[in-house]
């Protein structure tokens, strides 16, 4: 069986699609972290560091939104193309649709969220963001469960994400996840 051909992305993407995805993970992981922990100083740190994470997430999501329209991500190689079920073809379009929806929506949510809870956004600790939204405490009560649902739906499907991308690598072995690799042929 000869091996496929593999048409790579852009090098700004992948690099910029492998930060997105460990800023997530990492941003994630403490989002969880931090949400139980009693009133402290170090608790106060971690969520200014959440924060600033999300403002990288967001900056790191623009210049990729930008970048995938500047350069078109590669088309999926016709020897995947034919043998996809329609399904997977709807759930692969769907699942980065959602992705690249809750790249911008998850950090504005919570960006929005500390503005009503009257918590400004510092980032690094040394440069003010205006507010998103005007304090308020219902306006929060509303904000802090969306950006915490979006959040977990996000993770859900960075997981179905990552599962499609095992599958076709160990199961269909298409070649496929290559094209998203660090390192290229």
């Amino acid at each position: 069986m000869s091996e496929p051909t593999v048409t790579r992305y852009h090098p700004v993407a992948v690099a910029l699609h492998w930060l997105l995805g460990l800023a997530l993970i990492g941003n994630f992981a403490l989002g969880l972290y931090m949400a139980d922990l009693p009133f402290s100083p170090a608790r106060l740190q971690y969520y200014s560091w959440h924060k600033w994470a999300g403002v990288l997430v967001l900056t790191f999501s623009l210049v990729r939104l930008l970048t995938r329209l500047m350069a078109r991500p590669p088309a999926l190689p016709v020897a995947v193309e034919a043998t996809m079920p329609a399904w997977q073809r709807l759930a692969h379009h769907a699942t980065h649709a959602g992705l690249y929806a809750l790249f911008f929506a998850v950090p504005l949510l919570g960006w929005a969220y500390s503005s009503a809870a009257g918590f400004p956004l510092v980032l690094f600790g040394v440069l003010p963001l205006p507010d998103f939204v005007p304090v308020s405490e219902g306006l929060a009560d509303v904000l802090k469960p969306l950006h915490k649902f979006s959040a977990l739906a996000m993770a859900a499907l960075v997981l179905l994400h990552v599962a499609g991308a095992l599958k076709h690598h160990f199961v269909d072995r298409d070649g496929l996840l290559r094209r998203m690799a660090l390192a290229g042929r």
